[in-house]
């Protein structure tokens, strides 16, 4: 007997709902460097523990008027709101994957589906707090990005055992070296060449033959106080910190070109070439270093433009939050589509400034939340990237 339609988008929208209440945690705690599992939750203005009844998602924070039950200080609507958004995203984008037709080849939610919708909503749940983070402090804590990329290359290596491999191969369901525009052997080789590169430079890091940019060497390097009283920042070269951003990459391009030189050329020990062509025919394996791939090029788009913006203005262009959160974005939507978000963003920025022109007091943003709008705008509109990209394929 099937499950009534009703019965999951209510349960989907309820979970959804108490994700997001975990989100109001993580968006609080994290970036003030509080455990997000103790003390229980207490109203910052009186400290007062929030009883069970008082926190439940949506309901409690109408019932009690927008305010503490004890110090009646103004509970702010961002509670309501990130509830609310991160529910209707959950029932959504199930909506979306499992009663349209608008992802093709997507197996039943019960027959593999759960997988994919897992890793997806992980990422949009994520990508919500670091959005809002980032809306008020203008920074992105590194650790979710992390937390999202791990989902992604544990998700994409599991999939081969819970969906056919040929459907995530056609339809490009998850990140594979399996991809239908490249050879096999060519993400392989770059992924584990990158791989490989960035053992090096996080060795490099390590005993200090490197250094980390925007890293002073003086740690007592605080404002200063002129002549005139007021503080002012010490003066940072950005251009000399993009150097040692280029000087961390370096191996990480050399490794990956020279990894893809041997396959494509045949150079170099045969056992080598060898093992790079076993590693694609393991689906596990192509999927795991798919997902990497990935990884790789939401990191390298972003990246690219930080350094360029940066050398080109004399200013640092977007952060290395905005780096780390397209590389979580492409560990599970995979290379292609992390690219199309990344140059579909500005159009989301483009709207938000012609807004700011009717609306004079509206104030600029941060450029996280436009990147995660572009990843769900692309996450929706995967399959019309598809058919583009085999169309230009086939020209």
């Amino acid at each position: 007997m099937s499950v009534p339609d009703g019965i999951w988008f209510v349960f989907i929208f309820a979970f959804g709902c108490c994700i997001g209440s975990f989100l109001n945690v993580v968006i609080y705690r994290l970036p003030r460097d509080k455990s997000l599992v103790s003390p229980p939750s207490a109203c910052p203005a009186c400290g007062k523990r929030i009883r069970p009844y008082d926190n439940i998602p949506l309901i409690s924070w109408l019932l009690l008027g927008r305010k503490c039950r004890y110090c009646k200080a103004p509970i702010s609507v961002r509670y309501f709101v990130i509830e609310l958004l991160t529910g209707l995203v959950f029932v959504g984008i199930f909506y979306l994957y499992f009663r349209t037709d608008l992802r093709a080849g997507m197996s039943p939610f019960l027959g593999g589906g759960w997988l994919i919708y897992l890793l997806h909503i992980i990422l949009l749940a994520a990508f919500i707090a670091a959005s809002a983070i980032d809306l008020e402090l203008w920074v992105i804590p590194l650790p979710i990005c992390w937390f999202v990329t791990v989902a992604g290359l544990i998700g994409s290596m599991l999939g081969s055992y819970i969906i056919d491999p040929a459907d995530i191969r056609r339809y490009c369901l998850l990140p594979s070296t399996s991809d239908i525009f490249f050879k096999e052997s060519t993400i392989t080789s770059l992924a584990v060449g990158a791989a490989i590169g960035l053992a090096v430079s996080w060795t490099l890091l390590a005993t200090g033959l490197i250094k980390r940019s925007y890293e002073s060497e003086d740690s007592n390097d605080s404002p200063e106080e002129p002549e005139n009283g007021k503080l002012t920042q010490p003066q940072v070269n950005h251009r000399l910190e993009m150097a040692r951003e280029v000087i961390f990459l370096l191996p990480i391009i050399v490794c990956s070109l020279l990894a893809y030189w041997l396959v494509k050329t045949g150079a170099g020990p045969a056992s080598v070439r060898t093992w790079l062509a076993s590693l694609s025919q393991k689906p596990a394996i192509a999927g795991l270093l798919g997902s990497l791939w990935g990884y790789f090029v939401g990191c390298g788009v972003v990246w690219a433009t930080r350094i360029l913006g940066t050398l080109a203005f004399g200013k640092e262009a977007m952060g290395l939050g905005d780096v780390h959160l397209m590389g979580a974005a492409g560990a599970v939507i995979g290379p292609l589509f992390v690219v199309m978000a990344f140059f579909i963003a500005p159009f989301f920025g483009l709207a938000w400034a012609v807004c700011q022109m009717f609306f004079k007091k509206t104030r600029q943003i941060p450029y996280g939340p436009f990147l995660s709008l572009a990843v769900l705008a692309v996450m929706i509109l995967h399959d019309r990237i598809l058919s583009y990209w085999e169309s230009m394929c086939n020209l």
